[in-house]
């Protein structure tokens, strides 16, 4: 799941990108083109309800390219982003842009 907040007046947006328990086991991290493609940049957070949860904050008009990486080297899409190919997810950070 992602969940994007409202773009501030300096043009950047926060981004919280929540995956399920199930989907892995051990640690996930999220990597993308905003870090780099660093498995140490954004480590997720346990959350008490099972879930791991990360937020970051990027510019509100400039598209991203994610993927998430567990431990033992698996790498996974997540379903939410605003469409996927061979590099992984790509998501608006401010919302879908019309002809995208």
């Amino acid at each position: 799941m992602i969940k994007r907040g409202k773009p501030t007046k300096n043009g950047k947006v926060r981004l919280t990108f929540t995956v399920p328990f199930d989907r892995a086991v051990g640690g996930i991290s999220l990597v993308g083109d905003f870090n780099g493609w660093d498995p140490y940049a954004h480590p997720m957070e346990r959350k008490e309800n099972g879930t791991y949860q990360v937020t970051l904050t990027v510019p509100s008009q400039q598209p991203i390219r994610f993927r998430y990486l567990a431990d033992g080297g698996v790498w996974f899409d997540d379903a939410d982003a605003d469409h996927h190919d061979e590099q992984g997810g790509h998501l608006h950070p401010a919302g879908q842009l019309a002809g995208a």
